[in-house]
């Protein structure tokens, strides 16, 4: 790997968050991030790579383009594949395989590009091809442009390494992470969450608050690529800071085993220090002592759990519990109904994109902070 070269890089997110992706990149000084349709672009050479994985939240993979030609047809592509660089990127004894996606081109049969990029770098590096490779190349051909990605990341950045347990319909720590930046959410003001599941917005808020980068417990693809720095990479890893939060996390759900579950993955998390779970109803839910802060739910709703007409109640009820009890605080509420968010009868803010959830267009609905 040379730490001087630079290359642009696409760092994968869900689709209507990539504007809250691109802050966040923003934020941690990525140069120049610019959204796109399902992630965000950037340049920089290997050390931002590691970091969009290690550090980015929001992120689901990072993607490197290594490079790029014309190819009008099938023999072209088996012919200019076989002088590619992969030497520079890839070992001859790590696993790899190809997928291929074609657009408005002359090679329009994905399935032949994939076997003939995979017969070229086979024979001509030598690595071993799997189905299940960790290593993965993406070759896009668009408009007769073949241009190649390594996929850096291996498994979906959403697994951080600590989340065992999960309850029905979970909420991907990848979205967690970004709903909370919509809210407003910096880390410095306790953060509730009354159906809480699996624990998942009060995990994140709490290692936000705490400087725990994401990717902290788990190991990557781009590990295992040609000319790895493995001393670079441990002292990126060793210069994270821990800093303990001044301020709690607090967790409910009306389900025993959820809560049994978000107080274990806590722990995995290194963060039940600043965490409190409790079993609870709606109905008993107040706000913990101490300063104001962030209310953020994902509760049911119609065609995720349950009967949309059957949750009525359930909006109503946490609605009049947040409006009664939580003056100053601000609520953020995810569902896939207006109907459900109205019958809480708060005032919200204007509305982002909606977000794919479990394949339900979902949308972050935001409050200022209660009167």
């Amino acid at each position: 790997m040379d730490e001087r070269e630079d290359f642009d890089i696409y760092v994968v997110t869900t689709p209507g968050l990539e504007s809250a992706l691109c802050a966040e990149m923003t934020a941690a000084g990525f140069t120049d991030p610019q959204p796109g349709k399902g992630g965000v672009s950037a340049r920089g050479g290997w050390t931002e790579v590691w970091r969009a994985n290690l550090e980015l939240r929001g992120a689901t993979r990072v993607l490197v383009r290594i490079g790029s030609f014309r190819a009008l047809h099938l023999a072209q592509l088996d012919k200019r594949a076989r002088r590619f660089r992969w030497a520079d990127f890839l070992r001859p004894d790590v696993p790899v395989k190809v997928e291929a996606s074609c657009t408005k081109s002359r090679i329009y049969h994905a399935g032949a590009a994939a076997e003939r990029i995979t017969r070229a770098l086979s024979e001509e590096l030598g690595a071993p091809i799997a189905d299940d490779a960790e290593i993965v190349i993406k070759a896009r051909i668009d408009d007769d442009l073949c241009t190649f990605s390594i996929d850096t990341s291996g498994e979906s950045l959403h697994k951080r390494g600590h989340k065992e347990a999960v309850n029905k319909a979970p909420m991907r720590e990848t979205m967690a992470a970004l709903f909370l930046h919509q809210c407003g959410y910096d880390g410095h003001e306790p953060v509730v969450d009354p159906m809480c599941g699996s624990g998942t917005f009060v995990i994140e808020a709490a290692e936000i608050a705490a400087g725990l980068k994401p990717g902290r417990s788990r190991s990557f693809a781009f590990e295992k690529l040609a000319g790895f720095d493995a001393t670079a990479w441990d002292a990126l890893k060793a210069s994270l800071a821990l800093t303990p939060p001044t301020v709690r996390f607090h967790g409910s759900d009306r389900d025993a085993g959820a809560v049994k579950m978000s107080q274990d993955n806590a722990a995995r998390a290194g963060v039940a220090d600043w965490t409190d779970f409790r079993r609870q109803a709606i109905s008993d839910l107040t706000p913990p002592d101490g300063p104001p802060g962030l209310v953020i739910v994902n509760p049911p709703y119609g065609g995720r759990i349950g009967d949309t007409k059957q949750l009525y109640a359930l909006y109503g009820s946490l609605g009049k519990v947040l409006r009664e009890r939580f003056h100053g605080w601000r609520v953020g509420i995810i569902t896939n109904e207006p109907a459900l968010a109205k019958v809480t009868d708060l005032s919200f803010l204007p509305t982002g994109a909606p977000v794919l959830h479990g394949g339900i267009k979902v949308i972050l609905y935001r409050t200022a902070p209660l009167a």
